[in-house]
This record gives structure tokens, C-alpha cells and sequence, in this order.
């Protein structure tokens, strides 16, 4: 990209991003976004720029640029070679560094590895590292073998389901006269006769035994500390979708609509395919060397899904609602599920996740990457838009969320969560009341035994 005057000054207007970011100087914090943005989608970064937008230049000397650039290889491996402009604006030398989505190896920085994730750069896990490591071998780790497994250690009932299903669906050649052992050797599910971790997971009589972690923890919440059921899901990946579909199909709230032609259809309290494809995402991408299972919350307002591993570089959350490429952590697993028919295009679950609840009247899944663990949630509501847009405070909306955990809240409470005086307490929670956002859940004299819940228009 060429750097011009005209271009500093739209880059600064758009403010600092996953692609982008400013330095006053050329120091270690500048070393770390160059080898955050290798290891993500790449980007832009100007030196002689405040955080605040402010320019204020960069002195230029005779060796400077050849200074950063020895500088920049020598604490990166591997070495980095970005592209360096310098450009003249308001009468200010700004230094442009632009640097290019690393393919292969991770990229580290004084032996510390980073990466973009919105505005700031975070140090990869242990896992990530592994994980980036493998990816650029081109293997995966569900693709290699798991130590100590056996072929006895595989169900051969449940390796007859997957190639008759395989078989079935017909998204790969089964030649005749071949045995099924043969068979998930020549998929690359076994190397050397031994089972790949995919194959332990996918079709292993007992795939605890060597994944703690690798099962579906699956609960219906009043609050986050309020759970009324729970379920665990154990056995293959398989066993763990089946059994959570049949979770959700009981417990789920169901209404009919008739149609034209005297049938009815049933509207699900949120849409089953959609479910279905959250779940199959979690699956396929799961982090198994991870100590963390997946976990699935059904509360009254929302849907939450939490599973273990970071969003895969260059992905971020907001690429999930558009056309992206797909990076499965899993590769083995992914193509398992794509020869059941489980998956259609890879790259593409999410988009139709969002499609669905669209269809349902629901917004978009908000999807969140961070800590080591990702997040996909199914909203009831617009996020709770009609509330957030309402003439309410900060301290009414405290109060709205804290109803929503615990059920109702009184003038101690109100007076406790906001840190204001009785009076204060009584005259909003009044407020909350005429616009019928809140309702009394017991009468007695006035400020005693009084408590308030949600209205039922408005929520549980």
C-alpha cells in the first residue's frame, strides 16, 4: 500500500484498530505490535503519532531507517523484513512500517510471542504457540497420534455408523472391497496402525480416558450462580452432539403456528439448527489440550456457549459474521464432519447460525475471543435494545441487570449495588416502577418489605 500524505490522514481519522496503531517513538512497545501483527491479519504502523491522534513527528537521520530495520530483525524470529516509508505530514516526519500477515511460523519477539486482538497486542498461550507451531507443519493436532492407543482401543460399531454415513452421503469415494480399518487409514485417521487423536475422539470406546476435558457440561441458569439443571455429556464427539440436541429439544420452549394447509409448525424458543451448528462449531474447534471443558448455559434471556481455545489468527469476531476463510483448530475432525454432512462448507457454520436466528426474528450471535476461551451467545432480544436506548441511568441499568441475576432487588439492595442514599434509592426505583420496567412483588408499608421485579413484558 502506498503511504501518501492524503493516506496519514484518513489513518488517523479512523483511529487505532486490529490493523492499525500509532507511536510516538520506536521502542519495545513498537516491537511487540510488529510481531502481534505478523502473527494476525498484518498492519500498519506510524511512527510520530500520540495514542491521542496527536502528531507530533519523528526525527529522521541519516541511518535511522536502516537503524529500526537491523533492530526489528534482530529480536524477531523469524527475522522480519517489513516495508518502511517516511512521509511528510503538516510538516512532520511520520515513519510508516508496514508489516505482513506471517505464513507459517509464528513470529516471536525476544523470544515472546504476541498477538493482535483489537486494539492491543496479548501474549499467546503455551497453547496457542503449539497450536500456530503445528498449523504450520501442515498437520493439526487431532491429526497425530496419540501416545500409549491402540486399535483395540476403537469401537468397531461406531466406525460402521461413520462409513455407512460416509458411505450414504457419498462426499467420499469408498472403494469396493475395502476394509474399514483400511479405510480410516487411507482419511489419515490412523498412522503407522496406531489411532491419530481424531480417530480416539470420533470413534474410541473410551475417549476420557486419555481427554479428561473432552465433554459437554450443560446447565439451565437463573443466574450465574442460580443453576436449576445440568446435564454432562460424555462418549465420542458424536454421543456429545446427540445427547445435547436431545437436552435442548426437552427442555426448550415450544408454540405452534397452523398454516394454510391445516399443519402446524412449531417455533422452537430458539432455533434448533442454529444450536445445532454452535455446538458442532464447539466440537470441531474445541481446544483439547486444554484443562477447561466446553460449557453450554441456557438462561431466560439468553443462550451461552463457552469452549476452550482462543479464536484461531487471523480470525477475529467480527470476521465471523462475514465471508471468511475457514481455519479449523481440528482439521482431522472438521473433514469427519464434513464427510457425515454435519458441515457443509467449512467457514460457513457461522454465517448460518446468524441466518437462522434472523429467520427466528432474533439478532445476529455476538461472538467474543479472549482469556483463552471462546464465546458464541444467542440473544431473545435485540441485546436488550429497547432498554439500553430508554431514558434510564447508569444505576437503573445496574439495577435492571441485577433483577435479571437474582430475581428481585429492595431499596437496601438498590442502596448497596449503587452507593446512594435511601432517598436516591426510593425516588429511581419509583422511576423504574412508572415506566413499568418494574413491578412490586409484595405490598406492606411504604419502604418496608417492598422488592421489585421485572415487569413481564419486559423480561423473567
Amino acid at each position: 500500500m502506498e503511504i501518501t500524505e492524503e493516506k496519514i490522514a484518513d489513518l488517523i481519522a479512523s483511529g487505532e484498530s486490529e490493523t492499525l496503531e500509532f507511536k510516538e517513538s520506536f521502542g519495545d512497545e513498537a516491537l511487540e505490535t510488529i510481531g502481534a501483527f505478523s502473527n494476525a491479519r498484518g498492519g500498519i504502523l506510524l511512527i510520530g503519532i500520540k495514542d491521542s491522534r496527536e502528531v507530533v513527528g519523528f526525527q529522521i537521520g541519516s541511518n535511522t531507517l536502516e537503524e529500526i530495520a537491523n533492530r526489528i530483525q534482530n529480536v524477531t524470529d523469524p527475522r522480519l523484513q517489513p516495508s518502511f516509508s517516511v512521509v511528510q505530514y503538516k510538516n512532520k516526519n511520520i515513519v510508516s512500517i508496514q508489516i505482513a500477515s506471517k505464513i507459517g511460523l509464528p513470529v516471536s519477539v525476544r523470544g515472546c510471542y504476541f498477538r493482535r486482538v483489537s486494539k492491543t497486542n496479548q501474549r499467546m498461550s503455551h497453547e496457542e504457540i503449539m497450536q500456530a507451531m503445528i498449523s504450520s507443519s501442515g498437520l493439526s493436532w487431532d491429526a497425530c497420534v496419540e501416545p500409549s492407543t491402540h486399535l483395540d482401543d476403537l469401537d468397531p460399531e461406531r466406525i460402521s455408523r461413520f462409513i455407512a454415513d460416509v458411505n450414504k452421503l457419498g462426499r467420499r469415494l469408498i472403494p469396493e472391497q475395502i476394509s474399514d480399518i483400511e479405510f480410516l487409514r487411507k482419511l489419515g485417521f490412523l498412522h503407522n496402525g496406531e489411532p491419530t487423536r481424531a480417530a480416539m475422539l470420533l470413534f474410541g470406546k473410551n475417549p476420557e480416558h486419555y481427554f479428561p476435558s473432552a465433554f459437554l457440561k450443560i446447565g439451565r441458569f437463573r443466574s450465574p450462580i442460580h443453576i436449576v439443571d445440568d446435564l454432562e455429556a460424555h462418549g465420542t464427539l458424536i454421543d456429545q452432539l446427540n445427547r445435547a440436541m436431545s437436552w435442548f429439544r426437552d427442555r426448550l420452549a415450544t408454540e405452534f403456528a397452523f398454516t394454510g394447509n391445516s399443519q402446524r409448525e412449531v417455533h422452537w424458543e430458539y432455533p434448533l439448527n442454529a444450536i445445532r451448528e454452535a455446538l458442532i462449531n464447539a466440537l470441531c474447534h474445541r481446544d483439547y489440550t486444554s484443562a477447561a471443558h466446553s460449557q453450554i448455559r441456557l438462561y431466560d434471556d439468553r443462550l451461552e456457549i463457552w469452549n476452550p481455545g482462543n479464536l484461531p489468527s487471523p480470525l477475529t469476531p467480527e470476521l465471523l459474521l462475514e465471508e471468511h476463510d475457514s481455519i479449523p483448530r481440528n482439521r482431522k475432525i472438521a473433514e469427519a464432519f464434513f464427510y457425515m454432512g454435519l458441515i457443509e462448507r467449512w467457514g460457513s457454520g457461522t454465517l448460518r447460525m446468524a441466518a437462522e436466528l434472523e429467520t427466528a426474528g432474533m439478532p445476529a450471535p455476538k461472538f467474543d475471543s479472549k482469556l483463552g476461551r471462546f464465546q458464541v451467545v444467542f440473544f431473545k432480544q435485540p441485546n436488550e435494545q429497547p432498554l439500553q436506548n430508554a431514558l434510564f441511568s447508569k444505576n437503573q441499568l445496574l439495577a435492571i441487570q441485577y433483577v435479571k441475576e437474582h430475581g428481585s432487588i429492595s431499596n437496601l439492595e438498590y442502596q448497596n449495588l449503587t452507593k446512594v442514599s435511601k432517598r436516591t434509592a426510593s425516588r429511581e426505583l419509583q422511576e423504574l416502577k412508572l415506566k413499568g420496567v418494574f413491578t412490586p412483588t409484595s405490598t406492606g408499608k411504604r419502604g418496608r418489605g417492598i422488592a421489585y421485579k421485572l415487569n413481564n413484558i419486559i423480561g423473567p
